[in-house]
């Protein structure tokens, strides 16, 4: 066999080598960002949205107390509409627009966790059947949306990690593929809450 014949199979290995490899890392990368960033996305989105529906009627049985204070429902609604306003495409998760989505979602919980602990002054809301029920699903509803937020922050990890890795970020870039934002700590998350001035 000729030293050209030789040179051009060793040419034509290297170049299907080449080929083969960027279509498994591409593949990968479609998994990762599809099944995995994009899916735990949804999943955060499904959970604010059932806090969204689950406060409704909160805002019905609050307001008919005529004794309560105005002040923390208006706190509440403002916040709410705030956490409505910001609606990110999943292709936009940057570490800037996902701070943004969580100072909005992160007020309206602390509102909600507000009312729950100055619940505690105003008996004839507190034995109201339906916000006792609120009162019992709350709880639930915010360790849904924590445990939606870390699976969502292991999946980009896992993704990030994957695109930045030599020689698949020369892929990622050439196909586009972006990194991912993260969920952080609501500032003075390591700080124990004070439910007694909450409660004031």
């Amino acid at each position: 066999m000729s030293k050209s014949r030789i040179t051009l199979f060793v040419v034509l290995g290297a170049i299907l080598l080449i080929f083969f490899n960027g279509c498994s890392t591409y593949n990968t990368m479609v998994n990762k960002e599809e099944d995995g960033v994009k899916k735990s996305w949804q999943q955060i989105q499904v959970q604010y949205q059932a806090r969204m529906d689950k406060t409704k009627n909160l805002f019905e049985i609050v307001l008919a107390n005529a004794n309560y204070e105005k002040s923390t429902m208006t706190e509440i609604i403002e916040a709410r509409s705030n956490a409505t306003k910001i609606n990110l495409n999943v292709d936009d998760l940057s570490d800037e627009n996902i701070a943004k989505i969580q100072k909005a979602q992160d007020q309206f919980g602390s509102a909600l966790g507000k009312l729950l602990a100055i619940s505690e002054n105003y008996p004839e809301l507190k034995a109201n059947d339906a916000f006792r029920d609120f009162q019992a699903q709350y709880e639930g509803m915010e360790n849904r949306i924590a445990y939606a937020r870390t699976e969502y922050n292991d999946k980009v990890g896992d993704y990030n990690s994957y695109i930045r890795r030599f020689p698949k970020n020369i892929w990622a870039g050439m196909f586009g593929f972006e990194k991912k934002g993260y969920f952080d700590s609501e500032v003075g998350a390591d700080k124990a809450p004070d439910i007694k001035s909450m409660r004031q």
